[in-house]
C-alpha cells in the first residue's frame, strides 16, 4: 500500500468527518460502523444523526472488546485508533475524540497522531480563530499543513 494512498480525513455523512489516527484497518472497520449508523439513521427517522450519536455507536463498538457474555461479533482486542468526528449539526459545530479504547469527549479543539502534544498547545492558542462558524459558512476540518500555516502567522 502506497502511503500517500491512505486517507487519514473521511467523510461519515454530508454533515460529519472524521480524521483518524492509528491503525488504518481498524479505523474502516469504526468508520464502516459510523457510515452504518448514519444511514439507518436516516431511513428510520428522515432525520440527520447528531455528531454525538454517531460517536456514541463507534464508541459502544470499541468498548464491547473482551466482554466474557459478549456476543459472538465482539472484538478479541482494543481498537488501535484514536478517532475524531466533527461536524455541524442542530448544536451547532461539534467535535468529540474518541481514544482507542472507546472512551469519547467533547473538545473544543483537539490534536491527535504522533506530534500531538505539540500541536495541542498551538491550537489552545488559536483556536477561537480556527473554531469560527458563521451561519452560512461550512465546517471545516483543519489539515497539519493549515494548521502550520495559521500558527506561523501568529
Amino acid at each position: 500500500m502506497e502511503p500517500s494512498s491512505i486517507e487519514k480525513i473521511v467523510e461519515i455523512d454530508a454533515h460529519i468527518g472524521c480524521a483518524m489516527s492509528g491503525l488504518i484497518a481498524d479505523a474502516k472497520t469504526l468508520i464502516d460502523k459510523a457510515r452504518v449508523e448514519t444511514q439507518n439513521h436516516w431511513f428510520t427517522y428522515n432525520e440527520t444523526m447528531t455528531v454525538e450519536s454517531v460517536t456514541q455507536a463507534v464508541s459502544n463498538l470499541a468498548l464491547q472488546f473482551g466482554e466474557e457474555d459478549a456476543d459472538p461479533g465482539a472484538m478479541s482486542r482494543p481498537f488501535g485508533v484514536a478517532l475524531l468526528f466533527g461536524g455541524v449539526d442542530e448544536k451547532g459545530p461539534q467535535l468529540f475524540h474518541m481514544d482507542p479504547s472507546g472512551t469519547f469527549v467533547q473538545c473544543d479543539a483537539r490534536a491527535i497522531g504522533s506530534a500531538s502534544e505539540g500541536a495541542q498547545s498551538s491550537l489552545q492558542e488559536v483556536y477561537h480563530k480556527l473554531a469560527t462558524v458563521q451561519p452560512g459558512q461550512n465546517f471545516h476540518m483543519f489539515t497539519k499543513e493549515e494548521l502550520e500555516e495559521v500558527i506561523k502567522d501568529i
